[in-house]
């Protein structure tokens, strides 16, 4: 898959079916000695972005459950703050 055919996908929460960007319009944080993605970093749009204490969503690349034509699915649960992951686990 080429790197512009990711960007067009919207991401969408498996937990609870909730729209959260496209791939486009999110950062990658990718392990520089292994070159593997470890995370999605999705910023947060509109007005409230521009407040300093909106915060960005860490998405880890295992929460990442399937990548389909349209679509990228992930799961993450709201008992779980996704901005605190490490990115070593």
């Amino acid at each position: 898959m080429e790197l512009s055919q990711l960007a067009r996908k919207e991401i969408v929460n498996l937990y609870d079916g909730s729209r959260l960007g496209f791939v486009g319009e999110s950062d990658f944080v990718i392990d520089d000695k292994t070159g593997r993605i470890l995370a999605m970093i999705i910023y947060p749009k509109g007005l409230g972005a521009k407040v300093k204490n909106t915060r960005e969503l860490v998405i880890p690349w295992q929460a990442v459950k399937k990548i389909g034509e349209e679509i990228m699915v992930v799961e993450i649960a709201p008992d779980r703050s996704p901005h605190k992951f490490s990115f070593h686990e």
